[in-house]
Order: structure tokens, then sequence, then C-alpha cells
């Protein structure tokens, strides 16, 4: 379980393919601070670490996960956004995440706001369901409030800090992002669905 505050990042460094699996280096400054079979959510993605080394671990992304994330384009020199898992003494900083993205989305518009950031992206309409305007929703595993939302489409703004602090600085018009929606919303859904 993790709460979509980024606590670092990390960089592709190798990228090992076995079969139909992946597996990935990411140096990073958190490497002394893990262990192996912690959870970690890459991308909103949640990993075992499976092995660390100096300062970088390695996890492994199945073909379910290449196919519904953003971790199947993944190359060398990548940018993701790192968040362990959280601590049940801690305070809840942004929403309840899983570490299961649900879609991936396509960023179709930036706008620089003097001194802020907005984001629009795309997603399949069959998700429509899971999201209202001004709720949460985590976008690269970062937890986020969405707005100008409709069936297929919603915004973010991001502040100078988040755009320091995670990958949102690299990601460009055209590119792709891991959406988990919140939790929540999916569970009203599905139990909407069973009482029709």
């Amino acid at each position: 379980m993790f709460t979509g505050i980024i606590e670092n990042t990390g960089t592709i460094t190798e990228i090992i393919i076995n079969g139909t699996n992946k597996s990935f280096w990411v140096s990073t400054p958190l490497a002394g601070e893990l262990k192996a079979d912690q959870s970690l959510s890459h991308n909103g993605v949640c990993l075992t670490v499976e092995e660390i080394r100096d300062d970088m671990h390695r996890v492994t992304a199945i073909e379910e996960t290449l196919l519904k994330t953003n971790l199947g384009i993944w190359q060398k020199g990548d940018i993701v956004n790192l968040e362990r898992c959280m601590l049940l003494n801690g305070r809840l900083d942004g929403h309840i995440v899983q570490g299961h993205v649900d879609c991936t989305a396509l960023c179709t518009q930036i706008k620089s706001k003097d001194g802020s950031w907005e984001y629009t992206f795309s997603f399949p309409s069959a998700f429509a369901a899971f999201i209202i305007e001004k709720g949460s929703v985590t976008v690269n595993g970062i937890s986020l409030t969405c707005f100008n939302v409709t069936n297929n489409q919603f915004t973010v703004a991001i502040i100078p800090y988040t755009f320091e602090h995670t990958n949102m600085s690299n990601l460009k018009q055209g590119g792709i992002v891991n959406i988990e929606w919140d939790v929540v919303g999916k569970y009203v859904s599905r139990i909407m669905k069973i009482n029709e």
C-alpha cells in the first residue's frame, strides 16, 4: 500500500529480457534503504525488490504488467518515480494507492502557467465511472487532484516541488503514463453495478 507521495526518482540503467519478462536495474539514492522482498512503487507499479547492488536495485515485470502499464516501453536512461510502501504509524499525505495500475493514459497537452504546469490526459472511456471532478488520481505513482473531467479526459496541476522531484518534468506531449483510479471509487462503482 502506498500514498502517492514520491520519495525519490531512479534511472533505468539496464534492461534484461528473460522470456516474456523484463528485469530492470534502477539506480537511485534509495538503494541503501531497500531490502530484498520489499515492495516498491515504480511509476505507480508495485514491484518486488529482488536484488540490491551498490546504488542500484533490480525488479522484474511479467508480461501482464508490461502490457497494461508503461513499463513495456521503458528504455535505458528513463527516469522513474519511486515510493516505498507506507508505514501504518505515519500520516497519509496523499491518498490510498495500491500500486495496481488500471490503465495507461496519453498526455495530450502541457500548459505552463507561469510558476506551475497543467497536464491533460486522455484515457479509455471504459474507466469514466472511476473519476470525478476534484477527485484523487494516481499518475505515474503521483497522488494528484483532477479537474476538467470528461468521460475520457482530465487535467492535473503540478506545483514546482512536484515538477522538480518527480519525472513530470521529463513528460512530453504524446507520452504514456500509468493511471490508478481511487480504490474507494472502484468499490462504489462495483457495488452499484451489482445492485442494479
